[in-house]
């Protein structure tokens, strides 16, 4: 089972507690907005929130890039050295924001790192994050360990906790789907009102992700695993199996082969 907290969320007349939030009429458009991008009410941290959307996080070339990595050290929670962050990167609750030292953030890759109570968005050294990548934070966690290479146009969502390791590898359009099940037991009322069940998803050291997989909530991929091209992953993945299909079913051991060359 994934090592996240199981999370249940009611959701009163189909609305989560963010949508209550920002449904508010008592709330001004200005703080609906604080809310939802820069989670903070301090109308410094706006400003910042604002030079960096506005005036910095569009602009091209190298000059863009350096500017980028001076201002975000200003703006986000933490920042090593050596990262790169390209064009148009979207940042949301950026004080719950942590990046090490050389990571690289491709072009408009998204970190949302939205939540009440959640600690954010943590990744590691020398990791990359490709173009048009998105880490959404429902309320949860994500942490990316060192040396992981997330290819481009993958989608990580959490609405507990969902755990990457060391140097595990994401082909491009992976969906991590760590935002929770919708609880359908009942049919006299709509789902959207039954609320959720949050479990999360762990990713162990060196596995391999090809293009297109999808994971669902609650599940964890055992370290040294591989999850071919197209697989749906709803069950645990022991470490050092190759799993496809859709759903997905484990096909071997890896380790079958070394025993195999050793006899």
């Amino acid at each position: 089972m994934s090592t996240g907290d199981n999370k249940h969320y009611d959701t009163p007349e189909g609305r989560t507690l963010l949508q209550s939030a920002i449904s508010d009429a008592g709330t001004s458009a200005l703080k609906k907005y604080q809310m939802i991008n820069v989670g903070s009410s301090s109308l410094w941290e706006l400003l910042k929130y604002e030079i960096y959307t506005m005036l910095i996080a569009p602009l091209p070339g190298a000059i863009g890039y350096w500017l980028r990595k001076m201002f975000l050290s200003f703006l986000v929670g933490s920042c090593g050295h050596g990262v790169i962050i390209g064009r148009s990167v979207t940042v949301r609750h950026p004080r719950k924001i942590h990046i090490e030292s050389g990571v690289a953030i491709d072009d408009y890759a998204v970190l949302d790192a939205k939540g009440a109570d959640n600690k954010g968005i943590f990744i590691g050294e020398n990791t990359l994050v490709g173009r048009n990548t998105v880490l959404s934070c429902k309320n949860g966690d994500i942490r990316i360990g060192r040396n992981t290479n997330i290819a481009m146009s993958c989608f990580i969502q959490s609405g507990s906790v969902v755990s990457i390791g060391n140097k595990v590898l994401f082909g491009a359009y992976c969906y991590v789907i760590g935002g929770g099940d919708h609880v359908a037991e009942r049919t006299d009322i709509p789902i959207m009102d039954q609320g959720q069940t949050i479990k999360g998803i762990t990713i162990e050291d060196n596995v391999w992700l090809g293009a297109d997989v999808k994971l669902t909530d609650g599940v964890t991929v055992g370290r040294d695993s591989i999850l071919g091209a197209g697989a749906v992953v709803t069950q645990d993945v022991p470490e050092f199996n190759i799993a496809a299909g859709v759903p997905a079913r484990i096909i071997r051991d890896r380790r079958d082969s070394d025993r195999s060359s050793e006899s």
